[in-house]
């Protein structure tokens, strides 16, 4: 990987803060720890995040344990991150792959969590907050 300077990294901390404002997304949906890179291409709609080592997380407010890989990448369309990967939920015993996150409308106060299986569950967005 090839090394950042300072403003460069400054640029992608803009660059991510951005994105995550036109996503409208709750800023702890993805509690990512030790962040090394984050990338947005505007054309692609493509973002991707790397940090150092897996993740772990329990978002308390729901009981729902989440990891989150040292990768994650997904495309972002207007309230919803699609074809995501590296983001897992556990659902009774099993890991499984969340694939798309969104909200039905900007004011709406349900995040929604959609599985490579087809499941999908949807939480209030309050507890993805940072707070928590």
């Amino acid at each position: 990987m090839a090394q950042r300077s300072f403003e460069e990294m400054s640029s992608v901390r803009r660059s991510q803060y951005n994105c995550s404002k036109s996503c409208v997304f709750p800023q702890g949906a993805l509690p990512m720890e030790d962040m090394e890179e984050f990338g947005y291409n505007r054309e692609a709609g493509f973002v991707w995040l790397i940090q150092k080592k897996k993740k772990d997380h329990v978002f308390k407010q729901i009981k729902r344990a989440v990891s989150y890989a040292p990768e994650v990448t997904a495309f972002v369309e207007q309230y919803k991150l699609k074809k995501m990967t590296g983001v897992k939920t556990k659902e009774l015993l099993l890991w499984l792959s969340v694939v798309e996150v969104y909200l039905d409308k900007p004011t709406s106060e349900k995040l929604t969590f959609k599985t490579g299986t087809g499941l999908s569950d949807s939480f209030p967005a309050s507890a993805f907050e940072l707070n928590e």
